[in-house]
């Protein structure tokens, strides 16, 4: 009896401490926090890049200035602009630091993960690479599924910039001035077409692109970014295209001895026929163009000599136009001594056109009305495209071989500010240039791109090869007020990146 007695004693108080245990919280297992990256991608994110010595809050701005703790983190880029694009895994550098299989695609040394010994151990596996690229070719997105600059489609001021060595056009999101999307464009993938000339509709809901050595046009939704037309305009080498003011048509040149001047209803994607012109050398290498208010009269730079062909096809009409007071003359070489016009743009109140003149190192001012010519401006060597601002009275003129004054070694080329009003010069930007050519201003922002060749292989050494192969380019961005750079960032992009223009174009 008193063994069982001691047994129920004993079962009481087990009792009792499992009673009270109860009543303590279970202890939970701490779940990693991957900085808001999948678990897959943030295990080795984190893991793996984001450690002390390399890409982490302590570190980063040592390495390259990118800090990979954080999925938002990764989206700031680091000092060569972007390091992954969404989609595009081909062109997004981070890959090409941790690739050590050139099967796979660009190889980038020094490998990441960094390791000091040289041994490589940290090299990331077949399987993390993989899991990687998968990554970014579905949206790199986060845990949640966010997909990066996907927000605010219809809203979302871009730059696009063609890659003319590449056959794709960079979409470089405004607010963070990086990289957000490649297009691939181009009729023949198998061929290099050349993306020349990227212009953007006054609603800012289309972009349309021309080809140097392709056969038309592509045009570009701007919600989506996704090429949804075409048209096929025959064999030419298709330059400059000028959108009319109310974006119902566009005109676009064939860049040839016996060119042409062709024009396209925007809506449908289908040649007009009726108002081409073209034959007996009527257009001599055709290049720039513009029009008046109304798209009746275009205005057309023909590359080699004197001459601005004035063509109202509806007329028709048909003149040329000397701009500088001798007889009006084209010929097939710019071995002259002739102005040689190659860009125009029509001033804000269509009164007056400004001509860049590659031959004569000037901007010529032409009144659109009498032809007479306003003013001659001195500017630095082979001027070649402009912008204008309409918050501000300035004209902003790309001058590819200019002697560049900047304290930067090896830079080549600058860029003239105009004030389009009293055609006095206002500023010369020497910056972190090499061969720079196409221009945007965006005066919603108040920024001016500025996109830098670099097909001389004198330039500087880019930061890493791209998918395309040759010399990557890049883009810089300046302050419209002060007129000086927002960062010393080089937003580095493929080869040669050549023709811009901006979303939104009122402020």
């Amino acid at each position: 009896m008193r063994k069982l007695s001691l047994i129920f004693g004993l079962l009481a108080v087990f009792l009792f401490f499992i009673a009270n245990s109860c009543k303590h919280p279970v202890q939970q297992i701490a779940i990693p926090d991957y900085g808001g990256f999948p678990d897959e991608i943030g295990k080795i994110m984190i893991n793996k890049c984001a450690t002390a010595g390399c890409h982490n809050a302590a570190s980063y701005q040592n390495s390259a200035g990118l800090l990979l703790d954080t999925w938002e983190h990764l989206l700031q880029g680091g000092n060569s602009g972007a390091s992954i694009i969404a989609y595009s895994p081909d062109f997004s550098p981070l890959l090409y630091f941790v690739n050590t299989n050139a099967d796979r695609g660009v190889v980038a040394t020094p490998t990441m993960p960094y390791d000091a010994s040289g041994t490589n151990a940290n090299t990331l596996s077949d399987d993390e690479y993989s899991t990687l690229r998968t990554w970014i070719a579905n949206g790199a997105p986060d845990k949640d599924g966010n997909i990066p600059f996907s927000a605010n489609a219809d809203t979302r001021q871009k730059y696009y910039l063609t890659q003319q060595g590449c056959d794709q056009v960079a979409v470089i999101d405004a607010a963070s001035n990086l990289v957000m999307r490649y297009i691939s464009v181009g009729f023949d993938p198998s061929n290099t077409e050349s993306p020349h000339c990227l212009r953007t509709d006054a609603a800012g809901r289309f972009a349309y692109v021309s080809f140097l050595n392709g056969t038309g046009l592509q045009k570009i939704d701007l919600l989506t970014d996704k090429v949804v037309g075409n048209v096929t305009l025959g064999s030419g080498s298709w330059n400059i295209l000028y959108i009319a003011p109310g974006d119902t048509a566009l005109a676009t040149t064939d860049w040839t001895s016996n060119g042409r001047v062709l024009y396209v209803s925007t809506g449908n994607m289908v040649n007009l026929p009726g108002l081409t012109g073209s034959g007996a050398g009527a257009f001599v290498y055709p290049h720039g163009i513009a029009s008046d208010a109304n798209f009746d009269t275009c205005f057309i730079t023909a590359q080699y000599g004197n001459v601005v062909y004035k063509y109202a096809p509806k007329v028709p009409y048909y003149k040329r136009i000397s701009i500088n007071g001798n007889p009006p003359a084209t010929t097939n070489s710019g071995d002259n001594t002739s102005p040689n016009p190659h860009e125009i743009l029509m001033s804000p109140d269509y009164s007056k056109y400004f001509l860049t003149c590659e031959g004569t190192d000037e901007v010529r001012v032409i009144d659109a009305h009498t032809d007479a010519v306003l003013a001659v401006i001195p500017v630095g060597n082979l001027p070649q495209e402009v912008a204008i601002s309409k918050t501000k009275p300035y004209l902003f003129v790309t001058c590819m071989e200019d002697v560049n004054s900047s304290t930067l070694p090896g830079r080549r080329g600058s860029v003239y500010v105009i004030n389009y009003k009293t055609y006095d010069v206002v500023a010369v930007l020497n910056g972190d240039f090499y061969q720079p050519h196409g221009i945007s201003v965006d005066d919603k922002n108040g920024t001016i791109m500025v996109a830098s060749t670099n097909g001389n292989p004198d330039g500087p050494a880019p930061h890493h090869a791209t998918a395309c192969g040759g010399r990557a380019g890049w883009y810089s961005v300046y302050d419209l007020n002060t007129l000086k750079p927002l960062s010393n960032k080089r937003y580095q992009v493929t080869v040669m990146p050549y023709s811009a223009d901006v979303r939104f174009k009122n402020p």
